[in-house]
């Protein structure tokens, strides 16, 4: 027997082919060993110097995760029922994802939530990303609106459902209209808060995309104020195009509330402009904060030639010269 492989051994003629097989059959097992030990070291040196893979892997950690947590967390969360209250529990098990990829989040303005009182929450949406901002800042009894479509992920929907999250159909603006109506009028009833992304898809270009007016209604309807929440532009550490996703600085900067008391449906458009602008130059501020730091590592960073002092002013797009007419992810 050679390495646990049987080898029968006969003082016959056949004994140079038997010789042959057994030999045959224990280099295949050396290499298959050998394939084995290969592999994972292959894997490694991919992820360490391919850029491409190492983005693939990050992104399919993540999945893997919600996926994973929501699976763990849903029969936790259903012996409570559908209730706001699950939202700790999401958010408890998202909580830890930015150790694991090394991204630091900055708070600015985080004492404006510090409110008994009702709101609207508006941010702009660049990734999935945002879901480790949002869980970093969300408030107690505050539920995110999200796409009709991830009810039907399995355990992700069940779990989102079981937190209260609301969900809309994206391409159906009835029922659209409905969901805001239905939502305003709970909101006060159950006492809870909304976040909402207002842009309605993600968007990683440097100016934000126009805003949908269904937060603003919401909050016109329920007669309760907005709060603008600006992300900080992850193209320093993540972005979708370029396969990217490194570690990195996210700051989050939580204006203050903008008032819709006495506000009607008139009002709506004039109010979407003014959180907008605001947003947008928040937005454009923290842009060029963020090629400036870049620019201290990379001077050539694509993101930021030609960023100055005031860029972007009025419009929440840094004067770079990368096309700005993208498609969102």
């Amino acid at each position: 027997m050679l390495l646990g492989i049987p080898c029968a051994i006969h003082p016959d003629p056949g004994l140079s082919s038997s010789a042959s097989s057994c030999w045959g059959n224990m280099m295949d097992v050396v290499l298959l060993h050998g394939l084995l030990l290969l592999l994972p070291l292959a894997a490694l040196l991919l992820y360490r110097y391919n850029a491409t893979f190492h983005y693939f892997c990050k992104v399919a950690f993540f999945n893997c995760w919600i996926i994973a947590m929501a699976t763990l967390l849903s029969p936790f969360a259903a012996l409570r029922g559908r209730s706001v209250e699950n939202m700790k529990l999401l958010r408890a098990a998202i909580l830890p994802l930015k150790h694991f990829y090394g991204i630091k989040m900055q708070v600015w303005g985080l004492e404006h939530l510090n409110t008994e009182e009702l709101y609207v929450i508006v941010s702009n949406h660049q990734a999935a990303l945002d879901l480790m901002g949002m869980v970093e800042i969300i408030p107690d009894r505050c539920v995110p609106i999200a796409k009709k479509e991830i009810l039907y992920m399995g355990t992700v929907g069940w779990a989102s459902w079981l937190s209260g999250i609301i969900f809309v159909d994206r391409y159906k603006r009835e029922d659209a209209i409905n969901v805001i109506s239905q939502t305003a009028r709970t909101m006060q009833r159950e006492k809870f808060r909304v976040w909402i992304f207002p842009e309605g898809t993600r968007n990683q270009d440097k100016s934000m995309l126009p805003f949908k007016r269904g937060a603003f209604h919401l909050a016109v309807q329920a007669q309760v104020p907005i709060f603008p929440v600006v992300f900080s532009p992850y193209w320093d550490f993540f972005s979708s195009k370029e396969k990217k996703f490194t570690s990195g600085t996210c700051t989050i900067q939580i204006l203050p509330k903008v008032e819709t008391q006495g506000l009607s449906s008139t009002d709506v458009p004039r109010l979407t402009d003014t959180v907008r602008q605001a947003m947008a130059d928040a937005f454009a501020e923290m842009s060029v904060s963020c090629c400036e730091d870049q620019s201290a590592e990379h001077p050539q960073h694509p993101h930021c030639a030609g960023v100055g002092a005031g860029a972007g002013r009025g419009t929440g797009s840094p004067q770079c010269e990368e096309n700005t007419t993208g498609t969102s992810n």
